[in-house]
């Protein structure tokens, strides 16, 4: 018998955080089992993992960060993933795998993972056929070969950065299987028999340890909407199982996401030091006086109008603490990449739930980030 976990993706993220609390859960004696894990793209660093994991079976993640004020510097060794696979050279075995052993599948796959490509033709589900190129595709095989199996029901839990990434994803494979001309039968199995959960992923995981393992900040979350029939791949105190997602997703968008942003914002508009980070900018008190300014007078009033201060108040505590991690060198060059973009996802919102909920907030730093002009920022102008 074969795990009854399988994840597509070898990211140094799931590595410290859906493996991570796997392997721990697994020492408590309440998860699942064990991982398989899938290489999905031809990326050499994503091989190099594959053929570590394949030759040592374990990997060190090391926790460092500030957690309730202390500092926290451990390194965990994780044994969860005990099969490596590559899909492009593993394919008969990867459809094995999903057809007849797994009960969870996991995902992480990229920015361009749910992206479809038109080689991907339903010529793929021939016997004998090759690899699709892309996850939804590869997808649509797998569960084709899983439905003629005959296989128990499947829980899907993508943890991409999608927002209802679960069902985002079902949507775009039975968008494909009627490209390719599925059958009815076949379109109910994926659209209502499998269960497709979303998900939100939090935690920063700063560096990759080569060839495999990842250093992380102690704070981690992953928060799962409560779906009828889904199978959770274990517990874990970092886990939350909710029927209100929306809420979990508004505090990491509106308050850490939108504090990284107007981070960035006043590093690009004041001409800041090229190589400054979070933590440098939190320890300048003009610019922190103006972060907590934003936070309380333009932000938090909107959660406490929502009948959620109190969690906005502690999740802000935590943020705090993540954004003056000693030990991540978290850029605002980095952070300021698709800038404008990101300004529209975090500022407006903000501006839009003020306004529906008759609230009169003034939000000077808000509207004045969204009215300045938009510039390259120096990281990619290089």
């Amino acid at each position: 018998m074969g795990n009854p976990i399988l994840q597509f993706g070898t990211s140094r993220f799931l590595q410290a955080h859906a493996d991570f609390f796997i392997s721990e859960a697994l020492h408590a004696g309440d998860a699942l089992g064990t991982v398989t894990v899938v290489q999905t793209t031809s990326n050499p660093e994503s091989r190099a993992r594959i053929d570590a994991l394949r030759v040592q079976g374990r990997y060190p993640v090391r926790i460092r960060g500030l957690r309730r004020q202390e500092v926290v510097d451990t390194t965990i060794e994780c044994s969860s993933i005990t099969e490596a696979l590559d899909a492009n050279t593993d394919w008969p075995l990867v459809r094995e795998r999903f057809a007849h052993d797994a009960r969870v599948v996991l995902s992480n796959t990229s920015d361009s993972g749910y992206a479809c490509f038109p080689e991907d033709t339903a010529a793929l589900l021939e016997p004998g056929a090759g690899v699709p190129r892309g996850f939804v595709a590869k997808l649509v095989v797998l569960l084709r070969a899983r439905f003629e199996a005959g296989a128990a029901p499947l829980t899907l839990l993508p943890c991409e950065l999608v927002s209802n990434n679960g069902d985002t994803l079902r949507a775009l494979v039975a968008g494909v299987a009627r490209q390719w001309g599925a059958d009815a039968a076949f379109l109910r199995y994926v659209e209502h028999t499998c269960v497709w959960v979303n998900s939100l992923v939090d935690r920063i995981v700063s560096e990759p340890i080569r060839p495999v393992g990842a250093i992380a900040e102690p704070y981690a979350l992953w928060a799962i909407e409560q779906r009828e029939g889904m199978v959770l791949p274990c517990r874990h105190e970092a886990m939350i199982v909710t029927g209100d997602l929306p809420h979990h997703e508004r505090l990491k968008l509106l308050l850490l996401n939108l504090g990284h942003t107007y981070l960035a914002e006043r590093w690009q508009t004041d001409g800041r030091p090229a190589d400054e980070n979070t933590r440098r900018a939190m320890r300048d008190p003009a610019l922190r006086s103006e972060l907590e300014a934003l936070w309380r007078d333009e932000v938090v009033p909107v959660f406490d109008a929502l009948g959620k201060g109190a969690a906005a108040r502690a999740y802000l505590d935590e943020v705090r603490e993540r954004f003056e991690n000693p030990f991540l060198d978290h850029r605002l060059s980095d952070i300021a990449r698709n800038h404008a973009e990101k300004k529209r996802r975090r500022f407006g919102p903000v501006i839009e739930l003020a306004r529906e909920l008759g609230l009169n907030l003034e939000q000077p730093r808000l509207h004045a980030s969204l009215r300045t002009t938009d510039t390259p920022s120096r990281e990619t102008c290089r």
